[in-house]
């Protein structure tokens, strides 16, 4: 028997390299939104920032956030065409569908744009999408998500690119697992801890029989 009953999946920089789109957007948004300039250099930078940090640094009050996330996910959702999935995630989710895993995508983006990137097939594989989260508010919304699931926060896997999503899933008792090939670097994910660090999408279905959880330093 498989170790979770259900896994949660972050969208962007988790199934689909969001983040390449999103760097041709940031000039625009930091000009529309009264930011500072956003150099590709400092863009980088920030990636190996806390989430409070990083809106320290582009001084980012708390109430601007929900208008930011309205613009992200309205751009994306007209600018699907230019956001892929990362190699080996089509496999894994499958992978895990045929193995009766119970799979669902809570996302700040939109479901539009989120089935779109994923396309029919793909996301038939899905039995929840809960998207347009809070930015700082996935914790609930896992929450809801394993209640209709009907299983528990120690039977599902919890699978994102940030330290947000990290925190989320502890705050609750998921199994926290973290991405090494999204928005957040390697070193500061290990730096928070999670049950798991995923180099590549196949380690994500290893995880599911592993007798051990291992966060690889190398």
């Amino acid at each position: 028997m498989a170790r979770y009953d259900l896994v949660i999946f972050d969208f962007d920089g988790t199934l689909a390299d969001s983040l390449t789109w999103f760097r041709g957007e940031l000039g625009d948004l930091a000009d529309k939104h009264g930011l500072s300039p956003i150099c590709p250099e400092r863009a980088e930078a920030l990636r190996g920032l806390t989430p409070k940090a990083i809106m320290d640094e582009l001084d980012i009050p708390a109430w601007k956030i929900p208008f930011l996330a309205a613009d992200v996910r309205a751009r994306a959702a007209e600018n699907v065409d230019k956001i892929h999935l990362f190699d080996g995630i089509r496999d894994l989710v499958e992978d895990l569908s045929a193995r009766k895993v119970d799979l669902a995508v809570v996302s700040s983006n939109g479901e539009t744009a989120v089935r779109a990137v994923l396309g029919d097939q793909l996301a038939s594989r899905f039995s929840q999408f809960a998207c347009g989260a809070a930015l700082f508010g996935k914790a609930s919304v896992f929450r809801k998500v394993i209640r209709k699931a009907g299983t528990t926060p120690q039977r599902t896997l919890c699978v994102g690119d940030e330290i947000r999503d990290i925190e989320a899933a502890r705050e609750i008792g998921c199994i926290a697992g973290a991405v090494d090939w999204g928005f957040a670097t390697p070193d500061i994910l290990d730096a928070h801890a999670p049950d798991f660090i995923f180099n590549r999408p196949a380690d994500i279905s290893r995880s599911l029989v592993d007798e051990h959880r291992h966060r690889p330093t190398g």
